[in-house]
């Protein structure tokens, strides 16, 4: 099944949330998320709800995130079904004099996006998480974490034996 006219719809749908970002604020939640959507912010916070949401993020918008621009592009679309699919994006959040987004604020987005009766692709979960490289697996930071995760195993390995019996 060729799904190329939903995808280039899904991807419009990405583009224009970015777009509405810095226009309207937190008043593009409600034409872009479904009423019982989830938010998982990269702090961790559960959104529950679309009221929740533009609740939420109209506090950012009178303060942080006051001037912003919200850029982003989807690095894959995978249907679920003929109404549903799972996107993965990348983007950041630009102050107003920032051109680019630097690595460190670079986040991970998963989308679950749901075609409504009216035919118009929305969010039904957005999961955004901050990208954070790990160090490499030889350098000093990593070989000691690996060291003190070791003694702790072997510590609690001593303290409860029948653990290791099963």
């Amino acid at each position: 099944m060729d799904r190329s006219t939903d995808e280039a719809a899904i991807r419009r749908m990405f583009e224009a949330l970015g777009e509405a970002w810095s226009r309207e604020g937190a008043s593009a939640v409600e034409r872009f998320y479904t009423p019982d959507s989830d938010y998982v912010t990269f702090d961790g916070s559960w959104l529950r709800g679309r009221e929740a949401n533009r609740r939420v993020h109209e506090e950012l918008f009178a303060g942080v995130l006051a001037g912003t621009r919200l850029v982003g592009e989807i690095e894959g679309v995978r249907f679920l079904g003929p109404d549903t699919a799972v996107v993965v994006s990348t983007g950041a959040v630009l102050w107003p004099w920032q051109t680019s987004a630097p690595a460190s604020r670079r986040s991970r987005q998963t989308l679950v996006v749901v075609r409504g009766d009216d035919g118009r692709w929305r969010i039904a979960s957005f999961q955004n998480t901050r990208v954070q490289r790990l160090p490499p697996s030889d350098s000093l930071f990593m070989r000691l974490f690996v060291a003190v995760l070791r003694f702790r195993l072997a510590l609690w390995r001593r303290r409860h034996p029948e653990a290791l019996a099963s």
